[in-house]
């Protein structure tokens, strides 16, 4: 493909409810979206960065700059570009994994829709539908939480996914499988809010029958993780250590996880998100795909990884009624605990455009020449 430009826009998407977790509450979501504009085709991609460097070292801004100062440059100079290209082409600026993985969504997303493809297609998906689980934020208190809890269910949410932190975790586990019973497919998600020093206190959520407990200490401590996996019962899952393939194949060798949690944009992308997936299948460890409170967009090339075969639990993948009144697409409904995936080219989807306007806060067009115009 030639590319011909890229916008980068900003987008404001205030959320139903406040999403409270261990490193901070989200209210509105500062989303940086990617339209790439070829001779063949549009393609969009979106920015999972948050607005603070809080879950990771990226944010919003940081990625913006990033992409107007090296990334899309870099694609500018290429003589020949797809999106098999773009990960090599980007190598040689360190980290921004958020930010390359916009840009490669959005040359892939431009790439299939010239051909008539579909992402879930490309990346070898085996289903039409796939099951969804909900993520449930903190909480003011145990009374709010079951009452979120039991409308996620009745909403027929599969599974369901606690956020804990130091002072909410064992008592608020407690009260859900004392409401709700043994057989609510329940973990929680630590966002590295502990240390080793807490395995003790973490082996108290033993006896609830978890299916895993997601990233319970830092993402550079790989080895804490693998000490404490052989303290608890409760599978240990990584997720903010997870980076790549190679990182991913380095923790199951040290017994640091038993599952793997799949971003897309934590990993630089679905193309490397897909290379994680083939290691853990070939070292049977399960895999399923988190959220980072994603449009339509973005839920539509998750909702498409989530129906490859080595993801055998349900995702974070919610109905766009989870976090949005109105998404930027035609929204994601749940239909019996399950999301279908998109079939249309490219990722299936496209932003409504009187939304798309409404919520916009910046929009930057980035011509581009040179041998690849």
């Amino acid at each position: 493909m030639n590319l011909e430009g890229i916008e980068l826009r900003r987008v404001a998407m205030p959320l139903v409810t406040p999403f409270r977790t261990s490193f901070g509450t989200e209210t509105t979501r500062d989303v940086l979206l990617l339209r790439v504009v070829t001779d063949r085709a549009e393609g969009w991609g979106e920015c999972v960065a948050m607005a603070d460097p809080r879950y990771s070292s990226e944010y919003t801004e940081a990625a913006a700059d990033v992409l107007r100062r090296y990334l899309v440059p870099a694609l500018a100079a290429a003589p020949r570009l797809d999106a098999h290209a773009v990960a090599p082409l980007l190598t040689p600026f360190k980290g921004h994994r958020m930010a390359k993985a916009a840009l490669e969504t959005a040359v892939l997303d431009a790439e299939l829709r010239a051909e008539g493809r579909s992402l879930a297609r490309e990346l070898g998906a085996v289903r039409d539908r796939v099951p969804c689980g909900v993520s449930v934020g903190i909480m003011g208190s145990i009374a709010e939480l079951l009452d979120a809890v039991g409308g996620y269910l009745a909403a027929g949410y599969v599974r369901i996914k606690l956020k804990i932190q130091p002072g909410w975790d064992v008592e608020p586990v407690r009260a859900v499988r004392e409401r709700f019973g043994d057989e609510v497919l329940l973990q929680v998600d630590a966002n590295t809010a502990y240390t080793l020093a807490d395995a003790r206190h973490l082996s108290r959520l033993d006896p609830f029958g978890l299916l895993l407990i997601e990233q319970p200490l830092d993402e550079e401590d790989v080895l804490g993780h693998a000490e404490l996996a052989k303290v608890i019962t409760t599978p240990v899952c990584l997720d903010e250590s997870i980076t790549s393939a190679r990182s991913a194949a380095a923790a199951i060798t040290l017994g640091a996880c038993s599952v793997v949690n799949v971003k897309p944009g934590r990993v630089g992308g679905y193309l490397e998100a897909r290379r994680i997936h083939d290691v853990c299948a070939a070292h049977g460890v399960p895999v399923w795909c988190g959220g980072m409170l994603e449009t339509g967009l973005g839920r539509a090339a998750n909702v498409a990884l989530a129906a490859l075969p080595g993801f055998t639990l349900p995702g974070d993948t919610s109905a766009s009624d989870r976090y949005f009144a109105t998404d930027l697409t035609a929204p994601f409904v749940l239909e019996d605990g399950h999301l279908a995936v998109p079939t249309g080219p490219g990722l299936g989807v496209e932003p409504l455009a009187a939304v798309l306007e409404s919520v916009t806060t910046a929009t930057e067009w980035i011509p581009l020449g040179g041998p690849g115009t």
